[in-house]
């Protein structure tokens, strides 16, 4: 028999590190790590699946409400008072019940429910499951009976009563009685849909080359790098599933090394990858190394090419932006404008001109001939998570965790104009991704996307700051948005595995006094994919070639989806 059951502090640290990983807590990550040289336990280069931590105290917590309402030899199962982590618990019944507990299985549904709304950050490595990302669980067989694990190690029996309280708990039905099937699931495919499953471990980033048709590059937690060539014919989905990477990269031995960026040049020679082992790297297009500099001294979140790829700016943990001249191979400058606070992102304005965001809440507009900001945009109230330029970089949207976006007017900061920025509120968590319409119909006004924790999608008009339209159809966070290269459609993929493509043609002007509004047409919903399990979708990217366009997904599951948007009806549309 085996011997009595052990936890272990350093089992508990790896838990703990993976929750602070999984909410985006990088500080405190990085903190534990070094502080439980955790680097040096066999158990940090460990899988553990997202939201371990918190399934294992919601069954602490069930367990703990079972013991407190077993009377006797029956369940009380009317108590009125939730369980909680924190507080210790007393029963309270309705007067005609508190002498009288039941032990009818359908007596009375428990009063256990998932509490908790950890605010997560934008930079997190697998977001967490606390907004409620938790792996979709397969329900087991019914038994009279079944086996659990009692103090001193030796099993026990659950009664039927213990079960009936289970079942009557629906949030707890699929996230915390039910074991782990994703490991060994598959993905559906279609003609239009491709699954590529080479990749060992969630794959986090994905991007097409915008020179080369059909030449794809993804990067996943286990820092690999992967080179695919897809068809550029019309190929039936199982065909493109069947075809090999024609190119592997293990980039490093390290246990911490996972992709958070990929960013080619505008002519697709070469490309820039960020890392969470705090080294840049560039690499061709066929994978040959161009550049290694581990110049930061933390994990990189953030790798992009000025406009005309002289220059690569990068973003780190350790509070810097870094500069590199690529054609001399060197690093021409290294920027500490966000104090003690990590820089989070980066975004050209033009060739010599970039602007950085971090932790303290602010922007810093930089220009390479200096080392001070020329300009700071300050308002936000929590971290400032992004930065994006628009199409034709004459301004800037921000978003932070304080769940609102902001609108600037570059040309006016550029003319050191105090900056007034249009505000876009509207979201109740912090934003994860924003994004341009690469067009804008003449005379109308900019649209720009946000997407949040909330589970929503957000369409602003960028000048009045009006919300346009709130797409509500995702069931958990939604990471990643992608519009189609025409405009005509948006993408977006979230938490619960579901990729949506809706219409987001937008429509003349509207005069509303003396406002232009713009308008937008439709907002339906013309196409939605599942990978069938309850598995993120972390990044989209949709690129065209001509009269080629494909869709590539970077997914939870370990895999790389492909979507020919040509074999969609109601997704492909002439200007």
């Amino acid at each position: 028999m085996a011997g009595p059951m052990t936890i272990t502090a350093e089992e508990v640290n790896c838990l703990i590190h993976a929750y602070f990983q999984d909410s985006g807590f990088q500080h405190s990550a990085f903190t534990l790590r070094m502080e439980g040289r955790l680097d040096d336990s066999h158990h940090i280069k460990k899988h553990i699946p997202r939201g371990e931590l918190v399934e294992l105290l919601s069954k602490a917590l069930l367990y703990s409400e079972v013991e407190a309402h077993w009377k006797e030899d029956g369940l009380a199962n009317h108590c009125k008072n939730r369980f909680s982590l924190l507080e210790h618990h007393v029963c309270s019944f309705d007067s005609d019940e508190q002498s009288h507990p039941s032990a009818q299985p359908n007596g009375g549904s428990s009063s256990l429910a998932m509490v908790g709304d950890t605010k997560h950050k934008r930079k997190s490595v697998t977001p967490s499951s606390e907004d409620g990302h938790v792996e979709k669980r397969a329900r087991r067989e019914d038994d009279d009976s079944e086996p659990a694990m009692a103090v001193d190690g030796t099993p026990k029996t659950i009664p039927k009563e213990v079960k009936s309280l289970v079942e009557l708990q629906p949030s707890f039905t699929e996230s915390v009685t039910k074991k782990h099937k994703t490991k060994g699931a598959t993905l559906p495919e279609s003609e239009a849909v491709s699954v590529l499953r080479a990749h060992k471990s969630e794959v986090f980033v994905a991007s097409w080359n915008p020179a080369s048709p059909g030449n794809l590059i993804t990067g996943a937690r286990d820092a690999t790098i992967m080179y695919w060539d897809i068809p550029t014919n019309s190929q039936d989905g199982s065909v493109v599933s069947s075809l090999p990477p024609t190119s592997k990269i293990s980039l490093t031995s390290s246990a911490k090394a996972d992709l958070t960026s990929l960013d080619w040049n505008k002519d697709g020679t070469l490309v820039a990858i960020g890392s969470l082992d705090s080294v840049l790297r560039i690499c061709n297009a066929s994978g040959k190394t161009y550049l290694i500099d581990d110049h930061h001294k933390g994990p990189i979140f953030a790798a992009k090419f000025s406009p005309s790829g002289q220059w690569i700016v990068t973003a780190s943990l350790d509070n810097t932006s870094c500069v590199w001249d690529v054609k001399d191979r060197r690093l021409h400058r290294q920027y500490r404008n966000h104090g003690e606070a990590c820089c989070l992102d980066v975004d050209w304005i033009d060739d010599s001109i970039f602007v950085t965001s971090g932790g303290d809440c602010l922007a810093h507009i930089v220009s390479l001939s200096g080392t001070k900001p020329i300009q700071t945009l300050k308002g936000h109230t929590a971290e400032l998570t992004m930065v994006k330029c628009n199409p034709s970089r004459t301004r800037l949207v921000s978003g932070s965790d304080d769940a609102t976006a902001r609108i600037w007017n570059l040309e006016a900061i550029l003319m050191d104009k105090a900056p007034t920025p249009i505000i876009l509120k509207g979201h109740t968590k912090c934003l994860t991704s924003v994004k341009w319409c690469p067009y804008t119909a003449p005379e109308a006004h900019e649209l720009v996307v946000t997407a949040s924790f909330d589970m929503t999608v957000r369409l602003w008009d960028s000048v009045t700051g009006d919300c346009l339209r709130v797409l509500m159809d995702h069931t958990k966070p939604v990471y990643s948005l992608s519009f189609s290269p025409e405009g005509f459609q948006l993408a977006t993929g979230g938490g619960d595995g579901y990729l949506h493509l809706y219409d987001v043609k937008v429509s003349g002007l509207l005069l509303s006094g003396q406002r232009k509004l713009i308008s937008i047409k439709t907002g339906d919903k013309v196409w939605s994919w599942s990978a069938g399990v309850r598995l993120g979708i972390f990044e989209i990217d949709w690129k065209k070639w001509g009269d080629m366009s494909r869709i590539a997904l970077a997914t939870e599951h370990r895999a790389v989806v492909i979507v020919d948007p040509t074999k969609l009806h109601g997704v492909q549309r002439t200007t």
